[in-house]
């Protein structure tokens, strides 16, 4: 196999049924060392069902998953914390992996937040508290990083900040990321590949091609369509994490 294709994960005709109805059905994807595949659909589309999939959260599924790796970070769409609790985001950290302070020190680095890690968790943004999250699903290094909806809660400047330094995690790390979001117009500048779904694979491809292909606008409209093309640029400038654009010097 090619170094520059290192196959992390991959599903060939995967699907769960529940009650005898299926939530996601005849998935093919795979993830590669250093790639971002997004993941996008419409509510119940079956993306976080996918994603667990992958994970290997879910043991009754049909078709074949293939795991290359067991070194892999999680950010999962919900987590239930109990926020009256005085828990800093150093005790968060550890809460349930053996971390050294310098392993804390350069996750919360490579994510913006290491001036947070005393502060009260229950004292964060939505954005900050997104960004300890990721953090802590990056704190081993690892080879696959799932993030279900990674950008919630977070406002339009904190999301397209986000997305970006996801894009700059994969390239720091060289992981490969299966990313879930709703939003294509927002993950286009950072994703490689998107798999559309909705019950089944829609669509796949670059974001631009899924953007024009006539089951994305089925489910999206013409006018996202159109926005999406009018959107595609080359970044030749970063943003700061209040997505901001940064002056050049």
């Amino acid at each position: 196999m090619s170094l520059d294709k290192i196959t992390l994960v991959r599903l060939k005709d995967a699907g769960i049924k529940q009650d005898e109805k299926w939530l996601v059905q005849g998935v093919s994807l795979e993830v590669n060392r250093g790639k971002i595949i997004t993941l996008i659909g419409p509510n119940g589309s079956g993306k976080s069902t996918t994603a667990k999939i992958a994970l290997g959260i879910y043991k009754n599924y049909e078709g074949t998953v293939e795991k290359f790796t067991n070194k892999i970070g999680y950010v999962p769409q919900k987590i239930s914390i109990d926020w009256t609790l005085p828990l800093r985001v150093a005790d968060f950290m550890v809460l349930t992996e053996n971390l050294s302070a310098d392993e804390i020190e350069e996750a919360l680095s490579l994510t913006g937040v290491n001036h947070l890690v005393n502060k009260n968790l229950g004292n964060l943004s939505g954005g900050e508290f997104q960004r300890v999250l990721l953090a802590r699903a990056i704190s081993k290094k690892p080879d696959l990083l799932v993030l279900d909806e990674p950008v919630q809660g977070v406002d339009f400047t904190g999301e397209i900040a986000l997305y970006e330094l996801i894009k700059k995690i994969s390239e720091k790390l060289n992981c490969g990321i299966l990313l879930i979001s709703h939003d294509l117009h927002m993950v286009m500048s950072a994703t490689d590949h998107v798999v559309c779904l909705n019950g089944h694979v829609c669509c796949s491809g670059s974001p631009i091609d899924v953007a024009k292909d006539k089951e994305y606008k089925a489910l999206f409209g013409d006018q996202a369509s159109q926005t999406l093309s009018i959107y595609e640029h080359k970044h030749d400038h970063e943003h700061t994490d209040d997505g901001k654009i940064k002056q050049k010097n």
